[in-house]
């Protein structure tokens, strides 16, 4: 789960962060009263969306005035913004967060994540912060620093000052440098995030460190014993169809393609979207229903998919472990009647009950594709999509 900008500075303050003062807007004169009681004569007026690259599309600017701070609010609120990580759809602009400005005399980059090597948290750290730290871990990844924490110690004083002198921090600001990055550390292990990055963490001209923006991910299984962040969740950031996906309780993620995909098991799932890749078309999404699907989960599963106007065939591909094949089959035939499915429907099953839930299908009447395996079932969905 993602929240904004705004969100995450409030759970980075609780754990010693040094953010900036800074009030969220819903409307310019929501703005202005923020601008006016933060106080100053700078403000920045940013964009929140759930994605980066703002300032990339126009989404912080900088004002000087509070008629500006008027001004830069009424045209980003209600834009849509398009940004590297929003695709060329973009993502609309339903409020700002206008914050203080602060003399800044350097950028850095720092990020906590899980290592997929070493499976242990990981702290990122670049002396080449800002807009462009895609480009500098392309062109210049030696300009990026890794250091690896052990769990149970957590990050020690040492570490902290290992990067703080490798980003080039001074003398006098080391200790502040390694609290912050030790207060990142526990805000990402206790929330469980799954990613906490700063970008840019600023050095100031008075010697402190600040987050300067702020972009957290949690890892959404684990939201269950995170209350707190899931009152974060903002409904109207995310895609319709995943929303009502989580309703089910099915793990679903839209994409761009044609083959709408029902699979059991997300290993088997990823598995379908390659093979639909390899044989020449595109997969509409990702759904894993799960071990323990039921009729109604399977049913519902069917009518995200079909919600997608740019489904052109549905590819269900079961192995029956948990999940036994009458069972989706089942489902498939209930959808198919409930639904009216009038695009190609191919259904590999294996596993469990298979021969039970191939007769069902068969004994339908309904215009169902059999496949043999999961080469046989990716090629046959091809085919029928183009027409073949």
């Amino acid at each position: 789960m993602n929240i904004h900008e705004f969100q995450a500075k409030e759970v980075l303050r609780k754990y010693g962060v040094v953010t900036l003062k800074g009030k969220v807007a819903s409307n310019s004169d929501e703005a202005v009263a923020a601008a006016k009681e933060i106080g100053g004569n700078v403000w920045v007026v940013k964009a929140q969306i759930h994605a980066g690259g703002r300032g990339k599309g126009g989404g912080v600017k900088l004002a000087k005035s509070i008629e500006e701070v008027r001004e830069l609010s009424q045209k980003i609120i209600g834009m849509t913004l398009v940004t590297p990580q929003t695709g060329p759809q973009g993502k609309k602009v339903n409020r700002v967060y206008i914050e203080a400005g602060c003399n800044i005399a350097k950028e850095f980059y720092a990020a906590m994540l899980i290592d997929r090597v070493t499976g242990r948290p990981a702290l990122i750290a670049s002396s080449q912060g800002g807009m462009d730290i895609e480009e500098v871990a392309h062109s210049s990844p030696n300009a990026i620093m890794k250091i690896d924490i052990d769990p149970v110690t957590g990050l020690m004083p040492y570490q902290g000052r290992e990067v703080a002198f490798a980003l080039g921090v001074p003398a006098e600001s080391i200790s502040k440098a390694v609290g912050f990055f030790q207060g990142l550390y526990r805000a990402f292990m206790e929330k469980d995030c799954s990613m906490a990055e700063i970008n840019p963490l600023v050095l100031t001209k008075e010697g402190d460190l600040i987050a300067l923006d702020a972009k957290m991910n949690f890892d959404s299984n684990a939201l269950y014993r995170q209350k707190d962040i899931l009152e974060y969740r903002d409904l109207t950031e995310e895609e319709p169809t995943e929303i009502e996906a989580s309703k089910y309780d099915l793990a679903f993620i839209k994409l761009d393609g044609k083959i709408g995909c029902l699979v059991n098991g997300a290993g088997l799932a990823m598995a379908t979207l390659d093979i639909i890749k390899l044989h020449g078309e595109t997969p509409a999404n990702f759904l894993d229903v799960g071990g323990g699907a039921n009729k109604e989960k399977v049913t519902a599963a069917f009518k995200i998919i079909l919600k997608d106007p740019s489904v052109r065939g549905i590819l269900v591909n079961i192995f029956g472990g948990i999940m036994k094949c009458d069972i989706i089959a089942d489902g498939v035939i209930s959808a198919s009647k409930e639904v009216g499915i009038k695009v190609p429907l191919v259904v590999r099953l294996e596993g469990t009950n298979v021969e039970l839930g191939k007769k069902m299908l068969l004994d339908s009447g309904l215009n169902i594709i059999p496949a043999n395996d999961l080469t046989d079932a990716a090629q046959k969905i091809v085919a029928a999509v183009k027409g073949k």
